[in-house]
C-alpha cells in the first residue's frame, strides 16, 4: 500500500494506530534504524543528502490518511510534504509540472503541442534558472528541499513510473508558483494561437460541449467577526470551487515556527488555502481585470518587423521556441516555432488585421515568495506586509485571525490604467496612453477591514458587496477593478448574512449549505407567467400543466428527494444552451437573457424539451434530484470515467450557477443518463480562532489518488452531506487518530 504511506513496514516504520505518540518519541524510536539503513543505501552524494533530510522529517498519517509533516527546519518540512504528496498522487504532481513547464507533449504527444507553446511563451527554463540563482537563500533552500523530496520518492519507489519528468530540479518550482486553478496564461485561446502560429488546415484537438456543462469557476469565502459569534471568536469559511482532487490536504510544521494546515495544489510546497495558529486565508477567483490585450500595428520594413508606438517604430522581438513531443511509437521529436512579442507581451492571435499581444503578471520568484511567506504571517499587519510583494493577480482573499480581525482583500497585482479605455477588449497598442503605468498601491485597491456589520464575504463577484452596506463604493474605483458584477451566490450570501448573529462553527456550516436557489426564485415565476398567459388552444398548455403545477408550488430549495429541483435544472440547462448560440448584441448577462430576452415561447419550449429528456432517460419528468445528481469516483485517472451501472452516491446540492453556495458541477457524460460531478466543493473547511485554533473540514472523495487505498473515497458520503470531520491540528487532537508514523522511505 505504498500510495498511502505504508512502504517500509520493516525498515524504520512504526505502526502507530491509535497510539498517543509525541514526535520526539517517534524520532527516538526509529532514528537508529534509519541511520543504519541510510548509510547502507546512500550510494551517491545526492542520495546521502536525501537520507539526511529524510531523517529530519516525520510524517504522521491520521485515520483519514492526511499527512501531518514535521521537520526540524522549514526546508525539512518542505521535503516531507513534497514526498507525502508524491505518495498520495504522484501522477497529479507530475502532470501539474508538465503543464506549467510546457512539457505536456513529452507525455501526451502532439495533441498537447499548442498548450505547451502557450506556456512557453511566458515560461522560459533558462530564465527560471537565472531567477533561481537570484532568489534569496531561504527560498533557494525551500526549492532545493522540494526537488529533493520528489526525487527521493522516485528513487525509493521504482514502481512509480513518471510520464516524462524523471528528475526534478529546484528551479522548476518557479514555473508553478501561484496555486490558482486556471492561471492567467489560460486566458490565451489555443485555437486562436494555433491559427496564428500553425500551418494552414491544422487544428487543435477539442470536443464541442454544451455551455451548461461548464461550472462557474471560483469559490466562496466568509469571515465572521467575534461580535457576531457565540464564543467571541472570529470564524472563517473556506470553500474553494475547483475540479475535484485538484488539491491535497495536509499539515506542515517545523521547529522554526512553521505550522500551517489546509489545501495544497498538487506539487506545490505551500498551503494555498488554510490556516496556521493565528490566521486563516481563503482565496476566491477575482473579477478584477489584470490581463489585457493590445492590438499592435505591424509594419514590414527592410525585411524586418516593427510595430507602431506613438510616433516611433519599435522592432518586434523575435525568438525561437522548440516544443518536444512524443510520437505514437514512443520516440521523441520536436517542433520549432518562430514567436513574436512587443513590450506589451507575446503575440497570441490576430484580430481585424492587428496582431494581439497579451500582458499579464509574470513574477515567478515574487509569487513563490508571497505564497510561502503568507503562511507564516501572524495577523493582518504581517499578512499585508507580505502582500506588498504584489504577486497575486488572480485572487481575492477573505482573512480572519485570532485577534478578531476580518478583512476582504483585492488582488495585489492590479496595473494602473487610463480608465477612459475599455480593457475588456483589445486596446490600441500604438497609443502610449493605453500602457500599464505601474501597479496600484495596496491602499488604493478595494478592501474592507473590520466592518461594523461584522462580516465579509466573496463569491467571485465584485468587491462592492463584500460587507453589505459597508462595502467599497463602485464609483470610487476604476472600471477595471471589476468586470463581472454581482452573481446569484453573492445575492444568496448577502441574504443569509445580513442581520444574523450568534454564529457557531455548526451554524456557519449550515449557512454555507443553505439550499435556497435565488436565481430560480427569479426565473421560475417568469416561466409560470408565460404558461398562465398561454392560450388554452396551445398544445403546450396541456403538455406542461403538471410541470408548471409542480414548479408553481416549489420553495426553490434543492434536496435529494426534490423533483422540482430536477425539472428546474434540466429546464435551466436547456434554455442556457439555446441562448448561448444566439446573438447577444445588448451585452446582457445570461441570466438577464433568460429573463428578458429569450421570450415566452423559448422558455416554454425549453421546459417541454427538458421534460422529454427526463421521460426518455428516467421514464418520467418527475424524478427526485438525488436519483439524477451523483458523486462517483471509479479510477485513479485524472479524467474520470462515469458509468450508470457502477455505484454512486446522491448529491443534494446543485451547480452554483443557480445561486447554491455549495457547488456541484455535474452533467451527463458520454453513455450516461445521470449527472456526475467533476467540480465544485472540493476542500471545504470552517475555522474557529479561539484561544487555540480549531477546524473542521472535508475533501471530495478522499485524500489518496490510489483506487486501492482505504482513503480513496472514505470521505465521499460526508462530502455529499456536508458532514465536516474534525481537523487534528494540535498534537492532543491527533492522539487516538494516528494510523502510521514514519520517516520518508529509505
Amino acid at each position: 500500500m505504498r500510495e498511502s504511506g505504508a512502504r517500509g513496514f520493516g525498515r524504520g516504520f512504526l505502526h502507530a494506530k491509535h497510539l498517543p505518540l509525541s514526535r520526539s518519541a517517534v524520532v527516538a524510536a526509529i532514528g537508529f534504524a534509519l541511520g543504519v539503513a541510510s548509510a547502507a543505501q546512500a550510494t551517491t552524494p545526492e542520495q546521502a543528502r536525501w537520507r539526511s533530510e529524510a531523517q529530519a522529517v516525520t510524517i504522521t498519517r491520521d485515520d483519514w490518511g492526511i499527512a501531518h509533516v514535521h521537520g526540524k527546519t522549514d526546508a525539512d518540512a518542505v521535503f516531507g510534504m513534497a514526498y507525502a504528496q508524491a505518495e498520495d498522487d504522484f501522477n497529479r504532481v507530475e502532470t501539474n509540472y508538465l503543464n506549467s513547464l510546457g512539457w505536456l507533449a513529452k507525455a501526451d504527444g502532439d495533441s498537447a503541442i499548442w498548450s505547451d507553446l502557450r506556456q512557453r511563451l511566458f515560461i522560459d527554463p533558462a530564465e527560471l534558472r537565472r531567477q533561481y540563482t537570484r532568489s534569496p537563500a531561504w527560498l533557494q533552500a525551500l526549492m532545493n528541499a522540494w526537488a529533493d523530496g520528489l526525487n527521493d520518492y522516485l528513487a525509493t519507489h521504482p514502481d512509480a513510473h513518471p510520464r516524462a519528468i524523471t528528475h526534478f530540479e529546484p528551479w522548476m518550482a518557479l514555473s508553478f508558483s501561484e496555486g490558482s486553478i486556471g492561471g492567467d496564461i489560460e486566458r490565451v485561446s489555443l485555437s486562436k494561437l494555433e491559427a496564428f502560429y500553425g500551418h494552414p488546415g491544422e487544428s487543435v484537438a477539442s470536443i464541442e460541449t454544451p455551455s451548461s456543462w461548464a461550472e462557474p469557476s471560483g469559490s466562496n469565502g466568509i469571515a465572521i467577526a467575534p461580535k457576531l459569534t457565540v464564543d467571541g471568536h472570529a470564524l472563517l469559511w473556506i470553500n474553494p470551487h475547483t475540479s475535484f482532487y485538484f488539491r491535497s490536504e495536509l499539515q506542515m510544521s517545523s521547529d522554526a515556527g512553521l505550522d500551517a494546515y489546509g489545501a495544497v495544489t498538487w506539487g506545490q510546497f505551500f498551503i494555498y488555502q488554510g490556516f496556521n495558529k493565528h490566521i486563516g486565508w481563503m482565496h476566491t477567483s477575482t473579477t478584477a481585470d489584470a490581463v489585457d490585450e493590445f492590438a499592435e500595428t505591424i509594419v514590414h520594413k527592410d525585411g524586418k518587423l516593427f510595430y507602431r508606438y506613438g510616433s516611433e517604430l519599435r522592432p518586434v522581438t523575435v525568438r525561437q521556441i522548440s516544443v518536444p513531443y512524443r510520437n505514437s511509437d514512443g520516440s521523441m521529436a520536436e517542433r520549432s516555432f518562430t514567436v513574436y512579442a512587443t513590450h506589451h507581451g507575446p503575440i497570441v492571435r490576430v484580430q481585424d488585421g492587428k496582431w494581439i499581444a497579451i500582458a499579464l503578471m509574470n513574477k515567478p520568484m515574487e509569487a513563490l515568495e508571497q505564497s510561502w511567506l503568507r503562511t507564516k504571517a501572524s495577523d493582518y499587519a504581517s499578512y499585508m506586509k507580505v502582500a506588498e510583494l504584489k504577486a497575486n493577480s488572480s485572487n481575492n482573499t477573505i482573512f480572519a485571525d485570532d485577534k478578531g480581525e476580518i478583512a476582504y482583500l483585492h488582488p495585489q497585482f492590479i496595473p494602473k490604467r487610463d480608465d477612459r479605455f475599455d480593457y475588456t477588449k483589445p486596446v490600441d497598442g500604438s497609443n502610449p496612453a493605453t500602457d500599464w503605468k505601474g501597479l496600484t498601491d495596496l491602499n488604493d485597491l478595494p478592501h474592507v477591514l473590520d466592518p461594523p456589520n461584522g462580516w465579509v464575504m466573496n463569491t467571485n463577484d465584485w468587491p462592492y458587496s463584500a460587507a453589505g452596506s459597508y462595502s467599497p463604493k463602485r464609483e470610487d474605483y476604476p472600471r477595471y477593478m471589476d468586470t463581472v458584477g454581482e452573481n446569484p451566490r453573492g445575492v444568496h450570501a448577502t441574504m443569509l448574512l445580513t442581520g444574523q448573529k450568534n454564529f457557531t462553527m455548526a451554524s456557519l456550516i449550515t449557512l454555507a449549505f443553505d439550499s435556497y436557489l435565488p436565481e430560480f426564485a427569479r426565473q421560475i415565476p417568469i416561466l409560470v407567467h408565460d404558461y398562465d398567459t398561454l392560450p388554452a388552444s396551445d398544445p403546450l398548455k396541456k403538455k406542461l400543466a403538471g410541470q408548471i403545477a409542480m414548479l408553481r408550488n416549489w420553495d426553490y430549495r434543492w434536496g435529494i428527494a426534490s423533483m422540482p429541483t430536477t425539472l428546474a435544472v434540466f429546464w435551466g440547462d436547456t434554455l442556457w444552451d439555446s441562448l448561448d448560440k444566439a446573438d447577444n448584441a445588448e451585452g446582457l448577462s445570461m441570466y438577464d437573457r433568460m429573463a428578458e430576452k429569450a421570450g415566452a415561447k423559448a422558455r416554454l419550449q425549453a421546459l417541454a424539451t427538458a421534460s422529454d429528456r427526463l421521460e426518455k432517460d428516467f421514464g418520467s419528468w418527475g424524478v427526485p434530484w438525488g436519483e439524477v445528481n451523483r458523486f462517483q469516483r471509479l479510477t485513479s485517472d485524472i479524467v474520470q470515467p462515469f458509468n450508470d451501472a457502477k455505484p454512486s452516491i446522491p448529491v443534494p446540492f446543485t451547480s452554483s450557477r443557480w445561486g447554491s453556495l455549495a457547488s456541484f458541477g455535474a452533467h451527463r457524460w458520454p453513455g450516461t443518463k445521470r449527472y456526475y460531478g467533476t467540480s465544485g466543493n472540493s476542500f471545504v473547511a470552517v475555522v474557529d480562532f479561539g484561544d487555540k485554533v480549531h477546524a473542521r473540514a472535508i475533501t471530495a472523495g478522499g485524500e489518496s489518488g490510489h483506487v486501492d487505498s482505504p482513503h480513496f473515497e472514505d470521505e465521499a458520503e460526508r462530502y455529499t452531506t456536508g458532514n465536516l470531520r474534525q481537523v487534528y491540528f494540535w498534537p492532543e487532537e491527533l492522539k487516538g487518530h494516528v494510523e502510521k508514523v514514519y520517516h520518508p522511505d529509505i
